[in-house]
């Protein structure tokens, strides 16, 4: 088989597995009267990213090939998803919290490196084959963006949002994917004492760049902008689904089916990637950065303001938006680390960027947007907290809107056409 078709396929699985649960975890959560803690649900993900991936990525260096550890990895994985999914199943609305995070969390701990890992196995397979990766990786990342909306379809239409299943499917596509991933290029190890330490693996060496006034303002803001990354993941679907304890929105396709809904975010991602090389040369990063964070106002914002019903256009806008607030953060930030570093701490640098934003920064701002949500939204009540979860959506859109004003005024950079 053509390895480009190989690693799409591997691609697939590797988001498809995220997809399964992702956006509608925290619907199963609203369900089994665990509302409450769903901040810190999807916040593991950020700590386990702050050191989980190092770790692994030392064993695929020294002692294992990364796609035999992707395998493993995946299996270990999904026997928590397994047992996560099974507990919900046992005890149905009386499951513990600890127990259940437990589960999730061991889940989660094996999960986040294969992110990591995927990248290497794809890398080296295209050096092996003789592929320029800048120009073949992108094309072969996309289907890992169709496989999470894929898997989110397919909760969404089986009926799992608010169950226990969404984590049984999960495991499925892992164990699927744990078996496959045998079968891929095999990496090379290096037992000769080349490697990474802890050190240069956790992206501490660039902690050095916070020397720099212009970098040090740049990840600060990383990690602030990194605060609105995970909080649609989390509540975006019980805020929709919530619309359904009032008559007039009960019925709509929102409602029903609000994976799929949220699912136009992940399509306007996968577009928005081809926009990123015409404004970054136009405008340069900062302005580019700005107009993310604009979008994550406007994203929060039109939430805040929707409906399932006549406003169901504000939710589609808000969906398309996503598209700019997350790949203009995210791409064109890991670029400007990389234009702005020296070679020998580049990897490092781009370990801390990872650090400051999906580590530190979501984790911040799940736990913070749980706060918000704790707040204004009252989950034991028989009364719609429609206009309540607006109250939340409408700080989280001021919140981003403080940080691009102040970064605005603070973060001086000037933009060279001719670097780009």
């Amino acid at each position: 088989m053509n390895i480009k078709v190989r690693l799409i396929i591997m691609n697939f699985l590797q988001f498809a597995v995220w997809g399964s649960y992702l956006t509608s975890m925290g619907s199963y959560l609203v369900n089994v009267n665990l509302a409450a803690h769903i901040g810190i649900f999807y916040a593991m993900q950020g700590i386990v990213s702050l050191f989980m991936p190092a770790i692994i990525g030392i064993i695929a260096d020294r002692w294992i090939p990364a796609q035999r550890l992707l395998s493993i990895s995946h299996f270990i994985a999904s026997f928590f998803t397994g047992l996560t999914g099974y507990y919900g199943m046992k005890y149905g609305a009386e499951v513990e919290f600890g127990t259940l995070f437990t589960f999730y969390s061991l889940s989660v701990a094996f999960y986040m490196p294969t992110l990591a890992l995927s990248n290497s196995v794809a890398y080296n397979a295209l050096d092996k084959a003789g592929l320029d990766t800048i120009k073949n990786f992108p094309p072969i990342r996309i289907f890992g963006t169709i496989g999470f909306i894929c898997s989110m379809w397919l909760v969404d239409i089986l009926g799992l949002q608010n169950d226990y299943g969404q984590f049984l499917v999960c495991a499925l596509i892992e164990v699927i994917y744990a078996f496959y991933a045998l079968t891929l290029p095999s990496c090379p190890t290096n037992r000769g004492g080349q490697n990474k330490s802890l050190v240069e693996a956790l992206g501490l060496r660039a902690f050095a760049l916070f020397k720099q006034k212009k970098m040090a303002i740049f990840f600060l803001f990383s990690m602030l902008l990194g605060v609105s990354l995970q909080i649609t993941n989390g509540f975006a679907n019980p805020y929709i689904k919530s619309f359904g304890s009032i008559p007039e929105f009960a019925d709509t396709f929102g409602v029903q089916h609000a994976n799929i809904l949220i699912s136009l975010s992940q399509v306007s991602e996968t577009l928005c990637i081809l926009l990123i090389p015409f404004f970054l040369k136009r405008f340069g990063i900062k302005y580019v950065m700005l107009i993310a964070m604009l979008a994550w106002v406007l994203r929060f914002g039109l939430f805040g303001a929707g409906n399932p019903g006549s406003g169901v256009w504000m939710f589609i806008l808000s969906m398309i938006v996503y598209g700019v607030a997350f790949d203009f953060f995210n791409i064109s930030g890991s670029l400007f680390v990389d234009r702005e570093t020296d070679k020998d701490i580049r990897s490092s640098a781009q370990g801390l960027f990872i650090i400051m934003t999906n580590g530190l920064g979501a984790t911040i701002g799940t736990l913070g947007a749980q706060a918000v949500v704790n707040y204004f939204v009252d989950f034991n009540s028989d009364v719609p907290q429609v206009e309540q979860w607006q109250c939340a959506w409408y700080t989280f859109a001021a919140y981003a809107l403080v940080v691009a004003v102040v970064f605005a005024l603070v973060f001086k950079y000037k933009h060279r056409p001719e670097d780009i």
